[in-house]
């Protein structure tokens, strides 16, 4: 395996690692695309390309495309042209387009345009020219025309207000209206057309039933089905599936929600007879959410459930072109699996061993599977799965994986992974990874980090360029990556276990499961600190107020006050089914402010709307006005406050995160392992 020369003991070589996301696959099975981002020459930001892959591994990564503003969203035609997503004007307010690169040759040229901006394409994949657009329009338009007006005399006047009447008005990282999401529905031109698409709207004067929704069309290009948001009064907000027609724009609500069940979009099957769905039994405050896999048939809407009995929460549903079964992913054990699912007998059968995987595409002929696919050990890369003899194998056994020669190699690590695990008090075994530096042994201890995750429905188990364990085992720390109660992956009763106890199980798992760490002679029990993001954060202030045992502690993009939380992040009603008043007022870490004695590094993004940054003010402010850290002489404190105005719940742009990361190793350096202070990036305010 070839590897990269980029270090992660230096951050602007770690920034400057290429990134791959996305596959598409030609109808010929002859053509894998992928998308690579690399950091722009002026290092402020990533810029993506497509790239074609050799589906047998032989040939070298090729670029396919140079545009200077990027390109994303590669998909084939049912010709075999590639189309995709691209902004190549250099007007200031230019918007992305639909593109399409012709499979026998010759430039690129636009083909779909929308005075909002291209956001997603969806092909037909048997109606050779029929192409769905989603993107955002804005209620008051009636045509394309008066769109492109509206939005100049907005722009013009600087008028940004937004008038609401409903719930919600923003969503993790941007704010909702005035426009909403629709669906238009057109040809593609001809090869010799030098035209554009004629867009006809599906979905006019719909509200925001289509708000941050998924969806999926038909093969035969005759109708979509979409996540559908209904309303149930007092700002709660509910999923359905609709079916709309391509030709007419007629809905059909085929599953409502009900009080008592919710449902995610899956896909469509090859032939356009069948929906795999999931449906959700809704969470109650004493009650976790529960997954299952449906399927429907479209002809006269009946119903069963599939893979029954199967304790896993299904991430990605793909069928096989044969029709004659699903490929999915789900977390498990640590990893993410591609797994087969048998509709004919309703048998489970794991193909893939290591790693998480994601983007999985089928060939036409269902022999060969492909995808991304990476764990704590590599960034993303493609892979090729052999299908044709999956049904033969064994327990234990895994199906032929061919890796195929990627345009970003993988880096060489700072050292190495293992797992660790231990049994909780009510007999539950929790695990997690353990990254350690080359240097870590029994006469060279290396100080430990628990870094505690988000979600709080997740797992790692996926590489991570926003949390990279390896740019602290850089500095000589061994990084714990647990999944403690309310993690994925591990089955039901394993998230049911922390539901609504979120000081309590999950508390002693990762208190348990530092202690197995901390056991091992390769570790320095004396020099420990603890960290998280987002739940993640939630759990660092919790730790916080209820033990001394770390030198320090980082929470980022926290929960502090659950009270203040549940009814000013973006989708208040879900969190308020699980955070009931006797719940907030068990979990709330802000009521053992005065118990924290440990040095605190508080980070937050103005433009977070998932933990509006009141909980990160009003944390920093009870920690210098109420914690039990002592001040010192001059009236200054021990705990910091990186604080990034532009920034959201993620810390994206390349500059920003190379400061999170200075700041943090700092504050370690110094609370942990004790070292004089070192001069932070000049840029730093």
């Amino acid at each position: 395996m070839e590897h990269s020369k980029h270090s992660f003991h230096n951050l602007d070589s770690y920034i400057g690692l290429s990134r791959l996301s996305g596959l598409a696959l030609s109808p010929d099975g002859t053509k894998l695309v992928t998308t690579l981002s690399t950091l722009s020459e002026d290092e402020t930001k990533y810029e993506s390309a497509l790239w074609s892959l050799d589906p047998k591994a032989g040939a070298p990564a090729r670029r396919l495309t140079f545009g200077e503003n990027g390109e994303s969203q590669p998909q084939f035609t049912a010709n075999g042209d590639l189309m995709f997503v691209a902004k190549r004007s250099s007007e200031e307010d230019a918007k992305a387009e639909g593109w399409i690169l012709p499979v026998a040759g010759g430039e690129a040229r636009p083909v779909i345009s929308h005075p909002a901006g291209v956001q997603s394409l969806s092909l037909c994949a048997h109606a050779a020219d029929t192409v769905v657009l989603r993107t955002a329009a804005h209620s008051r338009a009636k045509d394309l025309e008066a769109e492109a007006k509206l939005r100049t005399g907005r722009k013009d006047k600087k008028v940004s207000a937004i008038l609401h009447t409903g719930y919600p008005v923003r969503y993790w990282d941007h704010d909702l209206g005035p426009s909403t999401p629709h669906f238009y529905v057109g040809s593609l031109p001809a090869l010799q057309d030098t035209g554009k698409t004629q867009l006809t709207d599906l979905t006019p004067g719909i509200g925001a039933n289509l708000q941050e929704t998924a969806h999926d069309a038909a093969s035969n290009g005759d109708f979509l089905i979409t996540e559908w948001l209904v309303s149930e009064g007092r700002a709660s907000m509910a999923t359905g599936l609709m079916r709309i027609d391509l030709h007419s724009g007629a809905q059909e609500m085929l599953l409502s929600p009900d009080g008592t069940f919710e449902y995610t979009m899956g896909k469509i099957s090859p032939d356009s007879t069948h929906l795999a769905y999931g449906r959700w039994h809704r969470s109650t405050a004493e009650t976790a959410p529960v997954f299952e896999l449906w399927l429907m048939d479209l002809a006269d809407g009946s119903t069963h459930q599939i893979a029954a009995g199967w304790d896993r929460w299904v991430n990605d549903i793909q069928w096989v072109p044969n029709g004659r079964s699903l490929l999915l992913t789900a977390d498990d054990q640590g990893h993410s699996p591609i797994f087969q699912l048998s509709l004919y007998n309703d048998k489970i059968t794991r193909l893939t061993d290591q790693g998480s995987f994601t983007n999985v595409v089928i060939s036409h002929d269902s022999r060969t599977a492909y995808a991304l696919r990476s764990s704590y050990l590599y960034p993303a890369e493609p892979v090729a799965i052999d299908l044709t003899h999956t049904q033969d194998l064994e327990a234990g056994e895994f199906a032929p994986l061919l890796e195929l020669r990627s345009p970003a190699p993988r880096p060489a690590l700072p050292g190495t992974l293992t797992e660790v695990a231990t049994t909780a008090e009510d007999g539950s075994t929790v695990r997690a990874w353990l990254a350690l530096p080359e240097s870590a042994s029994a006469a060279n201890q290396a100080p430990l980090l628990l870094w505690i995750h988000g979600g709080p429905l997740g797992s790692w188990n996926a590489w991570s360029w926003r949390w990279s364990p390896w740019l602290l085992v850089a500095q000589g720390y061994a990084v714990l990556l647990p999944d403690p109660a309310l993690s994925t992956g591990y089955g039901q009763d394993f998230i049911q276990r922390g539901w609504g106890r979120w000081g309590q199980e999950p508390y002693t798992d990762l208190l348990a499961i530092t202690d197995a760490a901390e056991a091992r002679d390769d570790i320095d029990e004396t020099r420990t600190a603890a960290m998280g993001g987002s739940f993640g954060g939630y759990m660092a202030n919790w730790v916080a107020g209820h033990t001394n045992r770390f030198k320090a502690i980082v929470t980022h993009a926290s929960l502090w006050a659950l009270e203040g939380f549940g009814k000013t992040t973006d989708a208040a009603f879900y969190w308020t089914r699980e955070m009931s008043p006797e719940m907030r007022e068990l979990n709330s870490p802000h009521h053992s402010v005065g118990n924290i004695t440990t040095p605190m590094l508080v980070i937050h993004g103005d433009k977070d709307y998932r933990v509006p940054i009141g909980e990160g003010l009003r944390l920093w402010y009870e920690l210098l006005a109420d914690s039990g850290l002592p001040q010192k002489e001059d009236g200054s404190t021990e705990h910091q406050f990186l604080y990034f105005p532009d920034e959201n719940h993620w810390i994206l742009t390349p500059q920003h995160a190379k400061i999170w990361y200075q700041v943090v190793t700092e504050f370690l350096s110094q609370k942990v392992l004790g070292n004089a202070p070192n001069e932070l990036p000049e840029l730093l305010g």
